[in-house]
């Protein structure tokens, strides 16, 4: 009797080891797109942007062209890979240090300009890589190296909603917010994922997906208390859903 294989790598995914840390949700991100990335034919034509942060090597595990940018430079390097390969898919995977801190200008001026590319903002609420600093998404009350009290309104101000703040732009044709808590969530992000590449290559303006995810080892928990913590802390102030969506708007 003959087996059927049902599931297995990615072609997008080159057969390396992750080095991200148990429960961090990089990995699955990582394979969701590529599975999309498969599903779509898109192989040849995509090219990815990785940020500074946790998934700076990234390219280690995409089996796609990426072109590393500077710290919140990814909308910017992927504007100009776009405008110059308009034939391309270009998305940028970058984390909310990256994205809502240094790289708000670039990220503003890319989704009112309407650029035909795609971002993949992960947020986990805190600086991954540099040591579990205080970011513009830790939540209130939430304690990291550099808020180990938790963090406060009137001395830190209020996390910041940066996809509710692109969908203000007029360039901006597709926003979603996800999770990868759970399964259910998991295959929603998948399809959000999707939906964002196809807005990009119809043209239709600049897609975004944020998609919530937890970082164990900053949290200081282990990963299934990791998991209900996004989902008991973040998801009241990050709620799920489509925020803008200019084909069904």
């Amino acid at each position: 009797m003959g087996f059927q294989k049902v599931f297995g790598r990615p072609r997008a995914l080159k057969d390396a080891p992750f080095h991200y840390c148990p429960g961090c949700g990089h990995s699955i991100i990582h394979r969701l797109i590529a599975e999309v990335i498969d599903e779509m034919g898109l192989q040849e034509k995509a090219i990815g942007v990785p940020p500074a942060g946790c998934a700076v090597l990234a390219y280690y595990y995409f089996d796609i062209d990426m072109g590393e940018a500077p710290h919140g430079r990814g909308a910017a390097l992927a504007t100009g890979l776009k405008r110059v390969l308009p034939d391309r898919l270009v998305f940028t995977y970058q984390g909310d240090g990256d994205i809502a801190a240094i790289g708000t200008a670039e990220t503003i001026h890319a989704a009112n300009r309407g650029e035909r590319i795609t971002v993949i903002f992960v947020n986990n609420g805190v600086y991954g890589m540099t040591g579990g600093q205080m970011a513009p998404t830790t939540v209130l009350g939430q304690e990291t190296t550099t808020s180990p009290g938790g963090r406060e309104r009137i001395r830190d101000g209020f996390p910041l909603n940066l996809s509710e703040m692109l969908a203000l732009t007029k360039g901006s044709a597709y926003i979603e917010r996800t999770a990868v808590n759970n399964p259910k969530n998991i295959m929603k992000t998948k399809k959000a994922i999707e939906k964002a590449f196809r807005v990009q290559i119809e043209g239709l303006g600049f897609s975004l997906v944020e998609v919530l995810s937890p970082c164990p080892t900053n949290l200081k928990l282990r990963p299934v208390e990791a998991w209900r913590w996004v989902e008991e802390n973040m998801m009241d102030v990050f709620p799920l859903g489509v925020i803008k969506d200019v084909q069904r708007d």
